[in-house]
């Protein structure tokens, strides 16, 4: 691969599914693609390759990543479809056979796509390249982009070591790396440079950062904390563990961190904790939201569930229930639970029938939807400070024009479309009508 633009007007076309992580990576692809001469596919326009960042959390999002990629072979069949993300890391030659794809490429080596690109237009010879070990994986790739977004996502860390017995992501991720401080820093100040205003910090296990070094995930935040230029910082999610009580009075008192969080359950009972290999118990998440509400009084906390895991009996589903119920937080993201090939959750002998996972799943939305119901009442006749997206919203029903963005408590509000207002933040008024739930 040459610095020339050597791709001439390729057109690529991008899908991304699952975390923010991969948002993030596939805005890089895009900015690294771009460079070398490939241009963003228009409305409209036939992609000459069609580039594909997948998840594989779930069985479903297999399925779903499987159905986009035929779905592109057949609507574009000349099209070269370029694979990467955890399901093409996880099961690389069943991406490989699937209609139209020529390039497959691990997680480690989405850095790597526009070489792979490039020898595939010069020699139209499909390729496979992953990284067959997970212990292998030890390469960080940088990722600070925005794409069209007018947030900005810094990857700060990737893999995970905690091999938690119902996930695949050690397998699909590698081992915990991180990035240097130095290098994250400078990657904030170029974003501030761009006219950036809020920095989601991404990652797999985050609180994690700088394992194996002497610096950790509060020694990160300090110095981000300094970047000029930059109003506004989210952590994206956090184990409940390494949510230290330091950390939450840092965000407390910081420059920019706003309050907001999301921690990382899974399950309420701490005999199914227990065997999910988690690295904490009830007693410790309840102390940690007890203690962010403690300080932080508004924040906004978020929390992840998985239902009908294998282990929760019905009694242990009902304390689960229970125990969430009595959390002051602020919304749920609730997922049934999706057996995984090569996990060791596969040898737990209760099992949980599909549609019962599913049930349980809808009795925890129902309670997500009362708690952030009460959640967002609380704030009604408020002024809040928001940072307003680009995006133009037109009502079908009014036609009126609006846009939309975040409190510095995570609450998604509309306003009057003002094209001048984009990336600017703004106070507004919270009412029971602009606040959007969805």
């Amino acid at each position: 691969m040459t610095d020339e633009k050597s791709f001439g007007a390729l057109r690529a076309y991008y899908h991304t599914f699952g975390c923010k992580l991969n948002f993030a990576e596939t805005s890089t692809i895009s900015e690294m693609l771009a460079s070398h001469g490939v241009v963003r596919c228009g409305r409209g326009e036939t992609p000459d390759l069609v580039v594909v960042n997948t998840c594989s959390v779930t069985e479903t999002a297999d399925r779903k990543c499987r159905q986009a990629i035929r779905s592109y072979a057949a609507k574009w069949p000349d099209a070269a479809i370029v694979v990467t993300g955890c399901y093409a890391q996880l099961k690389s030659a069943e991406v490989a056979g699937l209609p139209g794809v020529k390039i497959v490429a691990g997680n480690d080596r989405k850095g790597e796509l526009a070489a792979y690109i490039d020898a595939f237009v010069k020699e139209r010879r499909a390729t496979v390249q992953v990284t067959p070990e997970s212990n292998d994986m030890r390469s960080f790739t940088p990722s600070c982009s925005r794409g069209d977004r007018t947030r900005f996502f810094l990857k700060v860390q990737d893999g995970c070591d905690y091999f938690c017995t119902y996930c695949t992501i050690p397998l699909a991720r590698g081992r915990s790396r991180s990035g240097s401080i130095d290098s994250l820093v400078k990657q904030a100040a170029e974003a501030a440079a761009t006219g950036a205003k809020e920095i989601v910090l991404t990652g797999v296990n985050i609180g994690d950062f700088g394992k194996g070094r002497p610096d950790s995930f509060i020694d990160l935040i300090r110095e981000l904390d300094r970047v000029d230029g930059i109003e506004r910082y989210r952590i994206s999610s956090i184990e409940p563990n390494l949510l230290t009580d330091e950390i939450i009075a840092f965000v407390t008192d910081s420059r920019a961190f706003m309050p907001h969080f999301h921690i990382p359950l899974q399950c309420g009972a701490d005999e199914v904790l227990r065997l999910m290999h988690r690295h904490y118990d009830t007693t410790l998440f309840a102390r940690r939201i007890a203690s962010i509400r403690e300080a932080m009084p508004d924040a906004f906390i978020g929390v992840d569930l998985i239902t009908g895991a294998r282990g929760e009996t019905p009694e242990l589903f009902a304390e689960s229930r229970e125990f969430v119920d009595s959390l002051d937080i602020s919304r749920l993201h609730v997922f049934p639970y999706s057996e995984r090939a090569d996990t060791r959750a596969l040898s737990i002998p209760y099992v949980v029938e599909p549609a019962e996972r599913h049930r349980r799943a809808n009795e925890m939305i129902a309670l997500s939807d009362r708690k952030l119901a009460e959640f967002t009442s609380r704030f009604e006749g408020t002024v809040r400070p928001v940072l307003l997206e680009h995006t133009r919203h037109i009502d079908p029903d009014t036609g009126e024009a609006t846009m939309s963005g975040f409190t510095d408590n995570y609450l998604r509000v509309a306003v009057p479309y003002d094209a001048a207002l984009a990336n600017t933040i703004a106070p507004v008024t919270i009412t029971h009508s602009n606040i959007l739930l969805s």
